[in-house]
């Protein structure tokens, strides 16, 4: 084995490094040091923070969450198959149908669950 073929490979990580650390290494050290209290205060909500920084969540927030990704990476699907549907004629349509299908019936038993009501 030739090690001259690894030699893109370095090359590739060498360049990936240079763009991600050096920029930060001449921010840090041309860019200005001027230290302000206001610089270290709660400015995007407009109140100073309260309680521990690790508290817990309602497990529903999560459930949400995953649901909208979820939901969201499966809505992606749909847009090459509408484009594709002439090509993949009606076995293709056919195919979409049952996913959507099995969507909706996955949404139906988070919803009859309760996964979409954010109250107790």
């Amino acid at each position: 084995m030739n090690l001259g073929e690894y030699l893109p490979v370095l090359l590739f990580i060498l360049v990936g490094l240079l763009v991600g650390v050096v920029p930060q290494v001449a921010g840090y050290l041309l860019g200005p040091s001027r230290p302000d209290p206001a610089k270290g205060s709660a400015y995007e909500c407009g109140f100073e923070p309260f309680g521990d920084a690790r508290m817990q969540f309602n497990v529903r927030f999560y459930l949400v969450a995953i649901l909208f990704i979820i939901f969201d990476l499966e809505i992606a699907f749909l847009f090459p198959w509408a484009l594709a549907l002439k090509e993949i004629g009606l076995t293709g349509f056919l195919a979409g149908m049952v996913f959507l299908a099995i969507l909706v019936v996955g949404f139906a038993y988070e919803w009859g669950k309760g996964a979409m009501d954010w109250e107790d």
